[in-house]
C-alpha cells in the first residue's frame, strides 16, 4: 500500500458533540426536547434545569457550548440567568426559546446577550438548525421575532406602551400604578388594604414579570407608559 493510499484509506476524526444546556421549568418540554436533540446524534445535552438559578450552576460545571433557555421561571427569569452565565462564560451562545414574542421580552434577551430567540412553535429543523448555527458563532431569530425587531428599528411599532403590561394581574397593576406614583409598600399596602408582606409578593412578580432591575427603573416605565398619573398628586402630598 501506497503513502497515498494510506492517507486516504485513514479514518476522518469524529466531529466533538455540541454540549446543550435545556433550561425550562416545565419538565415534559424538556425531557422531549432533550430526548429529540440526543436522537440527532450531533448533540449532547450535558444537562437540564428547571429554573434560572440551576442554569447558571450548571452552565458553570458543564461549560455548554449552548443554553437553550426559556424566559418565565421561577427562582430566577431567563433573563437575569442569561446574563450571569454569559458573565462568567461569554463565549457560550444562549437560544431563548419561549411562549413569549412581546417586545420587552424580545429586547430584554437580547440586551442580556442571547444569540438567538425562537418561539416555542417553531420545528424541530428550526430549533436544531438554530442551536447548530449558535454553537458555530452565529446568531438565529425566528421569523416572527425578525419583523418584530425589523419594525422596532423601522419605528414601525404599533403596540402602545402600556401592553407591555398585559401579563400582570389586576391586583398587580393596581400595585405597579401605586408604585409608579411613588408610593411606599407600607403606604400601598394600606390603600388596598394588604399585608405588607403580599405587597412585597406582588411587587417582587411585577419586577420578574417585566424584567424591571429595580424599583427605579419600574416607576421610569411604569410613568412612561401613563401609569401612576391619577395618583401622583396624591402621593406628593
Amino acid at each position: 500500500m501506497t503513502d497515498s493510499d494510506r492517507s486516504s484509506a485513514a479514518p476522518k476524526p469524529a466531529r466533538e458533540l455540541l454540549r446543550v444546556l435545556l433550561v425550562d421549568d416545565h419538565p415534559v418540554y424538556r425531557d422531549g426536547l432533550a430526548m429529540m436533540l440526543r436522537a440527532t446524534g450531533d448533540i449532547d445535552v450535558v444537562a437540564t434545569a428547571a429554573n434560572g438559578g440551576e442554569a447558571v450552576d450548571a452552565a458553570g460545571e458543564q461549560a455548554p457550548d449552548v443554553v437553550v433557555m426559556d424566559l418565565r421561571m421561577p427562582d430566577l427569569d431567563g433573563i437575569e440567568a442569561t446574563r450571569r452565565i454569559l458573565a462568567q462564560s461569554p463565549s457560550t451562545g444562549v437560544l431563548v426559546l419561549t411562549m413569549y414574542e412581546d417586545d420587552d421580552s424580545v429586547f430584554a434577551a437580547m440586551r442580556a446577550g442571547a444569540r438567538g430567540y425562537l418561539l416555542k412553535g417553531a420545528t424541530r429543523e428550526d430549533i436544531l438548525r438554530a442551536i447548530t448555527s449558535i454553537g458555530d458563532g452565529g446568531a438565529v431569530f425566528g421569523p416572527e421575532i425578525a419583523s418584530r425587531i425589523a419594525a422596532y428599528f423601522s419605528g414601525k411599532i404599533t403596540d402602545s406602551p402600556a401592553d407591555e403590561f398585559t401579563a400582570l394581574t389586576a391586583r398587580e397593576r393596581e400595585v405597579l400604578e401605586l408604585l409608579a406614583a411613588g408610593q411606599s409598600n407600607a403606604a400601598i399596602a394600606r390603600q388596598l388594604f394588604l399585608s405588607p408582606k403580599t405587597v412585597r409578593n406582588h411587587v417582587s412578580n411585577i419586577f420578574a414579570k417585566l424584567h424591571f432591575a429595580d424599583r427605579a427603573e419600574a416607576i421610569v416605565k411604569a410613568r412612561r407608559a401613563g401609569l401612576g398619573d391619577d395618583h401622583f398628586g396624591a402621593a406628593a402630598r
